[in-house]
């Protein structure tokens, strides 16, 4: 084993996990994880609640109370994940103490299928917040056109957001835009800045699978040439984007408030192509005051040979940018793959969401208790 994870850390990269079980949590193994091998934060999707869920029974004594009080499918979801990302925000909350609320944190998604409903999208975070009722959570709310304004009044209540589903450099500059607005809108309200923080997730893998494929279609030399390197192209003109709106007056003046960064962080880091190396999206977006949350494959990946040689974002704007016009050129839009990208990752999530009602609808019934 390297100490590529030790190095990984003391670049900037905060290492976070994506994945959370009940399983996870009562072994040990999320604390071991923490102790050994530098993860300081946890993230959590409708997907992994489904897989874990519908996988052992680490869930059943819960469900079958649960079922004995004959709760609606909805309710039973609510109170099983609340209570893993609660339970796992204890276990991460030295690490919240020790960094000052940066890190340490455990996020949590709302229903994905509020998307597109501002109001239901605000509700639900608030719910949340108060259901989990832990200082290290993070609200998780897609970034799309609906999210943008739930998003900055979630933050201007107080409440710390991880914004997901990110994969335009446009709706990037939005998010941030909304997290500036969410923290003026704290500051009027008297609120205490420096207690609210926020991730902004910026899908990779995703990004080179849609492309590679429509390189694929067009099949020139050229073509293949530029095949995966949209994705790293795309997340380090991100961090460039992040370095400008984080060094305006706008943010300045919130700094002096006491308003933390909204980091970026790499998310779909897991490289889905074999043809490619399995750290590529970790060793090549390594950057200062960033977080890379990691499926355990990867992290493991990384751990054992990944080479981590310093800031690999830093300086590689022209070549991101040129890589993206060379891509576009070949008549490739970079509009249409970024709206394809999002829609798709909202179905995704939704579906995995309708996999989860549905697996736990079944535990429901088969742990009812029989009649008499």
């Amino acid at each position: 084993m390297t100490d590529a994870l030790k190095r990984l850390s003391e670049e900037g990269v905060a290492i976070w996990l994506d994945d959370l079980s009940r399983k996870r949590i009562t072994s040990g193994n999320l604390a071991e994880l923490i102790d050994q091998q530098h993860v300081v934060g946890v993230t959590t999707n409708p997907t992994i609640f489904q897989k874990a869920i519908s996988q052992g029974d680490g869930y059943d004594q819960q469900l079958t109370d649960l079922a004995a009080r004959e709760v609606t499918v909805e309710e039973a979801i609510r109170m099983i994940t609340t209570a893993d990302v609660r339970d796992a925000a204890d276990i991460m909350r030295p690490v919240f103490d020790a960094t000052d609320g940066k890190d340490g944190r455990v996020s949590i998604e709302v229903d994905p299928r509020l998307a597109h409903n501002t109001r239901a999208t605000l509700a639900e975070a608030r719910q949340l917040a108060w259901l989990v009722d832990r200082p290290n959570t993070l609200i998780k709310i897609p970034a799309t056109e609906a999210g943008l304004p739930a998003i900055a009044e979630t933050i201007g209540t107080g409440i710390s957001v991880n914004v997901t589903l990110i994969f335009s450099l446009d709706r990037y500059r939005k998010v941030m835009d909304a997290y500036l607005n969410g923290l003026e809108m704290a500051k009027e309200r008297g609120l205490d800045l420096s207690k609210i923080h926020s991730v902004a997730s910026f899908f990779v893998s995703r990004v080179d699978s849609e492309i590679d494929k429509r390189l694929k279609a067009v099949g020139t030399d050229e073509a293949k040439a530029l095949m995966g390197k949209a994705a790293v192209a795309n997340a380090r003109l991100a961090y460039q984007a992040y370095e400008e709106v984080f060094s305006s007056d706008r943010w300045k003046a919130l700094e002096k408030a006491g308003a933390n960064k909204q980091r970026p962080l790499w998310a779909s880091t897991g490289v889905k192509d074999p043809a490619y190396s399995d750290t590529m999206y970790v060793t090549d977006l390594v950057a200062p005051n960033t977080v890379n949350t990691m499926p355990e494959a990867t992290l493991e990946a990384t751990e054992d040979h990944g080479e981590i040689t310093g800031d690999t974002v830093s300086g590689t704007y022209e070549q991101a940018r040129a890589d993206l016009d060379a891509i576009e050129a070949l008549g490739i839009s970079y509009d249409d793959v970024v709206q394809v990208l999002e829609d798709e990752g909202v179905d995704k999530f939704e579906a995995s969401w309708n996999d989860l009602l549905k697996s736990t609808e079944a535990e429901l019934k088969r742990l009812a208790p029989s009649e008499g």
